[in-house]
């Protein structure tokens, strides 16, 4: 186990959801190899095991949990399957509303608030069959890429624990990469899904704007929300894409990828690019320029500053005390977005049908990497990227944030090890892309680089 930076990942691989895939967990329970109420005792003691080291969750339904797995197990006897989910873990983050679990967002603010219905997508996957262990860690309101602010402290990152796990779905993706649950729900508004999952060394999907019904997800920047997916591979993670949306997509043949030379987005430490443009080169039929690169970015930072003031701005004149200091200030210096700010922002992703077309004009897909940096130590605020300091809360957005002012689809596959840690390469698809972005994953994680 290490404390530090590199290591081996601290459950050595040996947590059973880490050994199995979805689609083999389905095959099990189907052929009475293992029953529903088997892999929730797995789950919890893993749950148990890890919590004191990783601190992925924020709350545990045991006995929710155990209930849903004894009603799974008595459907599957009876003949009654609802997909490759019935019977199978998951956890959900603590901005998504669970009936009867506590829905915090790792806030002080919210202690003691318990959800009276489901979120539509945690509807969804009940229908699915899914099981619902529990809630976990998040960035205080979603607010924050690094993982380290939230009232129950931060999440460690699996492969080194004095490391971050990334934000804000910093639970989910640590749960997943551990072995807890092979499958957890997240948020995605600028990166929270494909951080962590990069991070974490897991996969990382944030879909098209609008594709899957955020009601009852808590709101961070409500123009930019998306519900994310966290899971340990492709294939997996398409078992879940599926169980949200009735109309999950058919890939196309093997597509066309444009590489983006993270440079020109943002500095990238020169060890991540190569991991991340080694595992797709044989993919890549041709190099991508986004000349709008800086302009998506400041749209980011003013449209996700200016719509999380006004959510919070109650709150932060009534009890500013309770948030965390940094994610406090952060919120504040998002009520000094000015009118022509925002609007200019808007403007931009008003563009965004013309700027896609342009980037797609000769691709099906992009590549980059998904993180300029290795996951920082926990707490670190400003990072060396090849020989010059950067704010780490800024880098961590960089390359992820222009997608999600154009609200397209974008996915985080593990690109191998740095120096002992976690890469990931971002795959971007145009509005609608997600079987292909997907298919194109499972194809990279085929070749065994993933």
């Amino acid at each position: 186990m290490s404390s530090s930076s590199g290591a081996e990942l601290v459950p050595s691989g040996a947590s059973y959801f880490a050994r199995i895939s979805v689609a083999e967990l389905a095959t099990d329970l189907r052929a009475g190899r293992v029953s529903p109420a088997e892999l929730v005792e797995i789950a919890l003691g893993e749950a148990a095991r890890w919590q004191p080291v990783l601190n992925t969750f924020v709350h545990l339904d045991e006995t929710g949990a155990r209930a849903a797995a004894e009603q799974a197990g008595r459907e599957l006897a009876d003949g009654v399957d609802r997909g490759p989910l019935h019977g199978v873990p998951i956890a959900v983050k603590d901005m998504i509303d669970v009936r009867g679990m506590p829905t915090t967002a790792g806030s002080h603010h919210l202690t003691g608030r318990v959800a009276q219905q489901d979120a539509a997508c945690v509807r969804r996957l009940r229908a699915a069959g899914a099981i619902v262990l529990g809630k976990t860690t998040t960035h205080e309101f979603a607010n924050g890429p690094t993982g380290d602010r939230a009232a129950t402290g931060p999440t460690r990152n699996p492969y080194a624990l004095g490391r971050m796990s990334g934000g804000s779905s910093s639970g989910s993706a640590a749960a997943v990469a551990a072995g807890i649950v092979p499958l957890a729900l997240g948020t995605d508004t600028g990166g929270s899904a494909r951080i962590p999952a990069a991070c974490c060394g897991v996969v990382g999907l944030r879909p098209t704007q609008g594709s899957v019904r955020t009601n009852g997800v808590l709101p961070l920047a409500p123009s930019l929300d998306t519900v994310g997916l966290l899971a340990r591979s492709a294939a997996d993670c398409r078992l879940l894409w599926t169980a949200l949306t009735a109309d999950p997509g058919t890939p196309s043949e093997t597509p066309r990828i444009g590489w983006v030379s993270p440079d020109s987005v943002h500095p990238t430490t020169p060890a991540i690019t190569r991991a991340a443009r080694e595992l797709v080169a044989n993919l890549v039929t041709g190099e991508v320029v986004v000349p709008e690169a800086e302009e998506l970015r400041t749209a980011y930072r003013f449209i996700q500053g200016r719509e999380s003031y006004a959510v919070h701005a109650e709150r932060l004149a009534i009890a500013p005390e309770l948030y965390d200091p940094e994610v406090r200030d952060r919120l504040r210096a998002g009520g000094e977005v000015t009118d022509s700010e925002y609007g200019r922002a808007l403007a931009v992703c008003d563009r965004a049908p013309v700027i896609v077309a342009n980037l797609l004009r000769h691709h099906d897909l992009l590549a980059l990497p998904t993180i300029p940096l290795p996951p920082p130590p926990l707490n670190c605020r400003e990072a060396d990227i090849d020989g010059a300091p950067f704010d780490v809360r800024g880098a961590l957005l960089a390359l992820t944030s222009p997608w999600s002012v154009l609200g397209l689809p974008a996915v985080s596959v593990p690109a191998g090890l740095v120096d002992g840690l976690p890469a990931g390469l971002q795959l971007v698809g145009p509005p609608g892309a997600e079987a292909n972005l997907l298919a194109a994953a499972k194809l990279l994680s085929d070749t065994g680089v993933e």
